[in-house]
This record gives C-alpha cells, sequence and structure tokens, in this order.
C-alpha cells in the first residue's frame, strides 16, 4: 500500500476558471510538493495539465474545460496558458520537469506559462 501525500494548511477555497457568477467556487485541497512532473496533454480540443510528485502520484490536474471555457475556446492558446497557471499555483512547485505530448495550439502558451511563473525554478523539458 502507498503512503498518501500529507495535505498541509487549511483548505483554501480556489476560484476555478472565469465565470461570470463570483459564487461558484470549488474546494480544493492543496498539496505541497517540492519536486515534481507536470504532464502537458495538448489536443486540437482541449489542454489538460496533470501535477504529479517523482514518484508518479496524480498531486493534482486541470483542463481548459474546468477552468470555464466551453466548445473551440477549449483549444485556444490562452484556455492553455490559464489552465497551466491554474495547475502550477494551486501545487506550488519549486523543481519540476515537463513531459509535453500532443500538437494542440495551447501546448506552448502552457510551456511559457509554466516557464513565466516564478514557483517553477527549474524547468526540464523531456
Amino acid at each position: 500500500m502507498t503512503k498518501a501525500i500529507p495535505k498541509i494548511g487549511s483548505r483554501k477555497k480556489v476560484h476555478i476558471g472565469l465565470r461570470r457568477n463570483a459564487r461558484f467556487s470549488l474546494w480544493k485541497s492543496a498539496r505541497r510538493i517540492t519536486k515534481g512532473v507536470i504532464h502537458v496533454q495538448a489536443s486540437f480540443n482541449n489542454t489538460i495539465i496533470t501535477v504529479t510528485d517523482p514518484q508518479g502520484r496524480v498531486v493534482f490536474w486541470s483542463s481548459a474545460g474546468t477552468c470555464g471555457f466551453k466548445s473551440s475556446r477549449k483549444a485556444s492558446p490562452y484556455a492553455g496558458q490559464r489552465t497551466a497557471v491554474d495547475a502550477i499555483r494551486t501545487v506550488g512547485l519549486q523543481r519540476a520537469e515537463v513531459m509535453v505530448k500532443g500538437a494542440g495550439s495551447g501546448r506552448d502558451a502552457a510551456l511559457r506559462a509554466i516557464a513565466k511563473s516564478g514557483q517553477a525554478d527549474t524547468v526540464g523539458i523531456a
């Protein structure tokens, strides 16, 4: 049986997406890890960002659909950027390895957002 990743801090209210109704939000518990792997899956319809610890256990995931984008806007570069910012801000990585998969338009924007964020000091693209 594998050991669970401990939750640090209290539950924080994290607003998901760009919803017009300000009351729409989810409670996401923050799991803080120092090293991890960021998987970027960019298709022509959606961009999915998954953050795992070095052992491969999923800590957090986010997609353009869960950020509030609908239909063809999920495949836009801006949606990929917002999805990456949402995933990294919630987890708080210090060192990250990035695995990229797919040929969607949100791929490059997600990589730029990961590199630009101050939370990921070292970004290695595998």
